[in-house]
């Protein structure tokens, strides 16, 4: 590589570095781990074991931060003095193209991380899928993104935990709701909250035609602190009936399934992991809870707000953030970001993090203090 394609690299860096300072906020950064140090030294701090391990999370977090930015830093000059030690006046080592490469790739995924900084981001997520119009076709649909997310979780060193799960009539899903257990879990599955579409020749079609068929993807944080929402009775219809989930000895042996509708907003959650209806129905009102308390929180931001899911358009033509593309060529694109992957398949297997971290860096840093 010639001496002026790696200077340029390092001025790249040199203000990638910089721009990460600036959106880390040193200064804000200490202030806070000096507040959470506080309150992790008084006696009383594991009284509420929830809340204690949601703040141990924050300071290490930012811990983890800090520290990395600084050896990111110390690298960076290590590989500045490298370069001009450099003898040979047009080529540059080896080494030092070496160095450089997983300094670049390590600052990108720092820069990933600078971005999640937003509530909750840090916490585990909850997929929830629902197939669109149009009965087996989509309800396959639906199954094939679900085992897409349980794949990158796999990847991810991510635990999965399926707390709902409503077979399809023949084949696919009616419905499913999916835990993924991670650091920053939350953080980067937000990115996958749409409507996702399909284009295929339908398996299910005697005729062999091509079908569009489309799934909506919720995603919410799973919420450990206790939410300070009020559930009235009347406002709750409870059903509770057989698990039908994907295997397991429990089951279909006892009516130990939950699921919860609140009456006012529409909304519906259920649950069936657990061996016990108490248990499901403690995480349906958890989920709730949770659904309920990001609509409160929009609508104190917008005047207009409207339901919770508002944002999350219409689950069919032209609303859709990403196209799975199966015939005639194969093809996945990202509606908000341009980004087109032909390895449809790495796709199906998980590998989503182009799309991920290409919609996490179009959104703007904000301090998260």
């Amino acid at each position: 590589m010639e001496k002026y394609e790696i200077n340029q690299i390092l001025q790249n860096l040199h203000q990638n570095l910089q721009d990460l300072k600036q959106a880390l906020d040193i200064k804000k950064t200490n202030q806070t781990i000096e507040k959470l140090n506080y309150a992790m030294q008084k006696e009383d701090f594991w009284k509420y074991p929830q809340k204690a391990v949601t703040i141990s999370q924050q300071f290490n977090d930012l811990q983890d931060k800090k520290t990395t930015l600084e050896t990111l830093k110390q690298n960076y000059l290590d590989l500045e003095t490298l370069f001009n030690l450099n003898e040979s006046p047009n080529k540059t080592s080896a080494l030092l193209e070496e160095e450089l490469k997983n300094l670049t790739k390590a600052v990108f995924d720092f820069k990933i991380k600078i971005f999640l900084n937003q509530s909750y981001d840090i916490n585990n997520a909850i997929l929830l899928f629902h197939p669109g119009a149009g009965g087996t076709e989509s309800q396959d649909w639906c199954e094939m993104l679900f085992r897409m997310y349980q794949k990158y979780a796999q990847k991810k060193n991510f635990k999965t935990e399926i707390l709902d799960y409503q077979p399809g009539e023949g084949a696919g899903i009616k419905s499913a709701t999916l835990l993924i257990k991670g650091t920053y879990a939350y953080g980067y599955l937000k990115a996958e909250k749409g409507v996702h579409r399909l284009v295929r020749i339908s398996p299910f079609d005697a005729n062999s035609k091509r079908h569009t068929s489309f799934v909506a993807c919720d995603v919410l944080p799973e919420i450990n602190e206790e939410i300070k929402i009020n559930l009235k009775t009347e406002d709750l219809k409870i059903d509770v009936f057989r698990s039908s989930g994907a295997g397991g000895q429990h089951v279909n042996t006892t009516d130990s399934a939950v699921r919860i509708t609140h009456l006012p907003t529409g909304l519906v959650v259920g649950c069936q992991n657990e061996r016990s209806q108490i248990k499901n129905k403690e995480k349906a009102l958890q989920m709730l809870k949770t659904k309920l308390f990001q609509l409160a929180s929009k609508k104190q931001k917008e005047e207009n707000a409207k339901k919770f899911q508002s944002d999350q358009k219409e689950n069919g033509w032209g609303s859709q953030i990403r196209s799975y593309v199966f015939h005639p060529y194969k093809m996945v694109k990202d509606h908000r970001t341009n980004q087109e992957i032909f390895q449809l398949e790495q796709v199906m297997d998980g590998n989503i993090d182009e799309f991920i971290n290409g919609y996490l860096t179009k959104i703007p840093i904000s301090s998260p203090h």
